[in-house]
């Protein structure tokens, strides 16, 4: 996901989004442990990325929200 769609998604829904994530990075690496084989190894790479930017916008909205500011 661009950071733009991110940004464009109601607070619920990011956090809807991070949960769908953190899911699907744990069900991967569960996969990757019991030895299975995984179709596309660079989504795990990509799963991270989108959950760093779905934090890194959280937490800009508390930061906006303590100190007032947009």
């Amino acid at each position: 996901m661009r950071i733009k769609e991110i940004r464009k998604l109601k607070p619920d829904d990011q956090d809807k989004k991070l949960r769908e994530l953190k899911l699907e990075l744990l069900k991967e690496k569960g996969n990757i442990e019991m030895g299975g084989n995984i179709k596309n190894p660079g989504r795990i790479k990509v799963i991270r990325k989108d959950i760093a930017k779905l934090n890194t916008l959280k937490a800009e909205r508390l930061k906006s929200k303590t100190t007032g500011k947009k």
